[in-house]
């Protein structure tokens, strides 16, 4: 039991020495994830910023007076009507054959 007391200061030592070592490599944790965190968020405004872009350029062109999307839209639709009613092999109604 004697000897354990004589151990004591060193045991306490070694324990304040493995306390702080611990608290350095929680906070090396802490900081690498802290710098990650914000290289990423830095990475999400750059994408934002450039979306944020691309829908203002998609919105000019929509808006554009001299740009009628409707008119553009109906015009592909009747070009679609006429190439069903086209599509398929002509009958010559004048000339039917005898079965």
């Amino acid at each position: 039991m004697e000897w354990m007391i004589g151990f004591a200061p060193f045991l306490m030592v070694i324990g304040i020495v493995w306390i702080a070592q611990r608290g350095k490599l929680e906070e090396k944790k802490i900081i690498a994830t802290a710098e990650a965190s914000s290289e990423k968020a830095a990475q999400y405004a750059s994408r934002v910023t450039e979306l944020e872009d691309r829908v203002r350029v998609l919105e000019r062109i929509v808006t554009d007076k001299g740009y009628d999307i409707a008119a553009q839209i109906e015009a592909l639709r009747d070009q679609r009507r006429v190439d069903e009613t086209v599509a398929g092999v002509p009958l010559d109604t004048k000339e039917r054959g005898t079965v």
